[in-house]
């Protein structure tokens, strides 16, 4: 277990926001069961960008409910690097069943100060007395040499990111369907912005055609 202390350095971490949504901005069905959305190409270049990045993120929410095993796909990557893989999961409810536990690839589990549990084939970082505190683990990530950061959800991670301005650029492939309904998840979730002050600004950087989808880049406004 590792007690992370305040850390007053300058982080040079680049992290980019990655998620797949509908066109109507849905990212999972009313029942919180993920459909796929990203068709060949944008899996593709997702598999690709994990490549190219030190390290992939998702929260606690997204292990239980989807299982991902954060690795890149040998169909997309010939020699494929598999990044460190990161969860954050405040209280330790990360299943030691889970495929990020599988030692495919090292793992991190960030938990609270105050939780104590272990995980098989995980380090676990102790950063936030209640909730992940972002900016101090960024600060830890770019002591262990973490230059390029992935996040790739859920919802509230996501939300957690661009809220506290932490991402610094945010890619969203929209597919070619209408999921619907009021309840159904859309890429940030969260609180949201209490005020018209506290929104989220973007500066677009690209639109691309991938297949049947669109896949547009964005820089988040600091």
């Amino acid at each position: 277990m590792i007690l992370v202390p305040a850390i007053p350095v300058t982080v040079e971490l680049k992290v980019i926001v990655n998620c797949a949504m509908s066109a109507d901005g849905k990212i999972a069905l009313r029942t919180r069961k993920q459909t796929r959305i990203s068709n060949e190409a944008d899996r593709r270049r997702v598999h690709r960008l994990r490549n190219s990045a030190d390290a992939i993120l998702v929260g606690i929410e997204t292990v239980l409910s989807d299982d991902p095993k954060l690795t890149v796909n040998t169909k997309y990557v010939s020699r494929p690097r598999h990044p460190l893989r990161i969860v954050l999961d405040s209280n330790g409810r990360t299943p030691k069943n889970a495929q990020v536990l599988n030692g495919a690839s090292r793992t991190l589990i960030v938990t609270n100060d105050k939780c104590k549990k272990k995980f098989p084939n995980a380090e676990v970082i102790r950063c936030g007395t209640r909730e992940i505190d972002l900016k101090r683990l960024m600060k830890v990530l770019d002591k262990m040499g973490v230059k390029s950061l992935l996040v790739e959800g859920g919802s509230k991670v996501i939300w957690s990111f661009l809220d506290s301005r932490t991402a610094d650029e945010v890619n969203i492939f929209i597919g070619s369907m209408v999921i619907g309904g009021e309840v159904s998840p859309t890429p940030a979730g969260g609180l949201g912005a209490p005020d018209e002050k506290s929104v989220v600004a973007l500066q677009l950087k690209s639109v691309k055609a991938l297949g049947n989808g669109v896949l547009v880049s964005y820089k988040v406004v600091k």
